[in-house]
């Protein structure tokens, strides 16, 4: 048990050392093929650190040996969604606030520009249509069900278009790019430089994300939690580990709009691309918890969405949405009785 408290903490560190490196690739990256701020949390940070969880998706759903390996690859389908509509949604709010206290400079320039606001809300709305049609999708049975997976796939890449054609109105050359770090040196570095490092980055949150899965499993039945709990309440809290470390570093960065891009974007790729695997490869039927996940997520989104469109979205509030988590948490713990 020690051991696997020592290594779930080794496994959190190094999820945030490879954050910092690949947060700063990957703007390299962005930079050098000439892709928007925006598009880069939206799309390449976002695609990148979601990957991981949806390979694990992949294995769990089609190579499951058992009925609990696949509800635990549906589970993420969910799980995933939720805790960033929640707990990384609050995270960014926490962080701000807390620069906003260290730096006035930070406080001055407030938690996002009306056109981050603008795009949010254009996200929003994407993420609440695909979201209600895959769980409406796990309520019902017919037999051509599969075949409706392609649609996940056709709604992720028309956002991609939109998001790789949207211009940003953020100066993108005042935000404070720093040097490629293993190149501290090179002020233009070439863009092979940007993936090697970006890639390895990803390679070791990938092995580390997998390790602090690992550890919970061992660690959760040892506490007295049913698999259930360990699929719906912790496991996704290490799988979207990444995007949450990924968002608070670009807020100490004073780059919120990178962060709350990077969470956005990722919401969207979750809806998405595990739903998609899941609808081919299972039949897609939800359970009461995994139904209570997604009222909890369809909350939060929708308080998200009314406070932006009201103009009233601020570093506090975001930190409160953290409260769905806990409202999410107690519903379980009702279910698994």
């Amino acid at each position: 048990m020690l051991v696997s408290v020592a290594l779930l903490i080794a496994a959190a560190v190094a999820i945030y050392l490879s954050c910092e490196f690949f947060v700063n690739g990957i703007e390299w990256v962005g930079r050098r093929c000439s892709v928007s701020q925006s598009a880069t949390g939206s799309v390449l940070a976002a695609f990148g650190t979601a990957l991981p969880e949806s390979v694990v998706t992949f294995v769990a759903v089609v190579f499951g040996k058992n009925a609990s390996e696949v509800e635990l690859g549906v589970g993420a389908a969910i799980g995933g969604p939720l805790v960033l509509a929640t707990l990384a949604y609050a995270v960014v709010g926490a962080t701000f606030l807390i620069a906003a206290h260290k730096s006035p400079g930070v406080a001055a320039t407030g938690l996002f520009v009306p056109a981050t606001a603008r795009r949010l809300m254009s996200d929003q709305q994407w993420f609440m249509g695909i979201f209600v049609v895959k769980i409406l999708l796990g309520l019902v049975v017919f037999t051509f069900k599969p075949w409706l997976g392609l649609i996940f796939l056709l709604a992720y890449g028309l956002y991609v278009r939109q998001e790789m054609r949207r211009v940003d109105d953020v100066d993108e050359e005042s935000s404070g790019l720093e040097p490629l770090k293993i190149r501290p040196k090179d002020t233009d570095p070439a863009v092979g430089w940007a993936l090697l490092q970006t890639g390895a980055a990803l390679t070791l949150i990938f092995l580390s994300s997998q390790l602090f899965v690992r550890q919970l499993a061992i660690i959760g039945p040892a506490s007295g939690l049913s698999p259930q709990l360990i699929a719906l309440l912790l496991s996704p809290i290490a799988t979207e580990l990444p995007e949450i470390l990924n968002a608070v570093i670009w807020v100490r960065q004073g780059k919120q709009n990178l962060a709350l891009a990077n969470i956005s974007g990722a919401m969207m790729i979750q809806a998405t691309i595990p739903s998609t695997l899941g609808i081919f490869f299972t039949p897609w039927l939800l359970s009461p918890a995994l139904i209570w996940a997604a009222v909890i997520t369809m909350a939060s989104i929708m308080g998200l969405y009314v406070l932006l469109r009201r103009g009233k979205l601020t570093g506090t509030r975001l930190a409160w949405f953290g409260l769905f988590y806990l409202l999410f948490a107690a519903g379980l713990f009702k279910f698994s009785q």
